[in-house]
């Protein structure tokens, strides 16, 4: 039961990244480690959409990005999703997307900012990935996103997209929201050339471990599972 409430979520979660703009064609995808089996993920497959994900074409992959269980086509990009969870034993779930600003602020080579509550979570915690602008097709190039990744919660793939990192669904699909959040309001105030500084590091270090919370991350997914229901998506 825990293994098809767990594939539900992972449904509920492609669902809330097209509701909230994260979609691009087919392209992206989302991955959750399988409980007990942490050799072992559930993966969308390759040619859907995030909205179209279902318990019968969920794939199940190991480390080594070989499918284990499906018959569906799988992404050419599985090593980012192998390789991170090699890497970090404490991520549970990793998404690949192409958020326009998030892609935009990968452009730059600069790191995010605390010019918003979203940016205050994510200051000094997102890597760069800067190698190439191609796709991930190998098990080397996704241990260099791993490695870029390194102890952050996400990274910024340069002028291609970010990869979110999470301890649970919840974390990585809230988690790549708020990045983008995050990056849109900090594209906007660099634009006026004008920023104010930031508040003290005591003060955001005080909000980050809140807004880090998993309780926080459950919560807002819960209500945007609910606002998707609503849509009938």
């Amino acid at each position: 039961m825990a293994h098809e409430a767990l594939k539900r979520k992972l449904i509920v979660g492609g669902k809330i990244l097209v509701c909230e703009g994260h979609d691009d064609f087919t392209r992206g995808h989302i991955s959750v480690r399988v409980p007990g089996k942490p050799n072992l993920f559930y993966m969308k497959p390759h040619s859907v959409g995030f909205d179209e994900i279902t318990p019968k074409n969920i794939l199940t992959i190991d480390l080594d990005g070989k499918v284990v269980t499906g018959k569906a086509r799988r992404h050419s990009e599985v090593f980012i999703h192998s390789e991170i969870f090699r890497a970090r034993p404490d991520v549970q779930s990793v998404i690949h997307v192409h958020s326009p600003y998030s892609v935009a602020l990968s452009g730059t080579g600069r790191q995010v900012m605390a010019y918003s509550q979203p940016g205050a979570l994510f200051a000094g915690d997102v890597g760069l990935y800067d190698d190439t602008i191609f796709l991930i097709r190998t098990p080397e190039m996704g241990a260099r996103v791993a490695k870029a990744l390194g102890p952050h919660r996400a990274v910024l793939l340069k002028n291609h997209g970010v990869v979110m990192t999470g301890g649970a669904i919840e974390d990585a699909v809230i988690g790549a929201i708020m990045l983008e959040n995050a990056a849109q309001v900090q594209l906007a105030i660099e634009a006026t050339g004008d920023a104010l500084p930031e508040f003290p590091a005591p003060d955001l270090a005080k909000l980050r471990d809140v807004l880090a919370s998993h309780e926080q991350f459950a919560i807002n997914f819960d209500y945007l599972a609910r606002r998707v229901k609503r849509r009938k998506i």
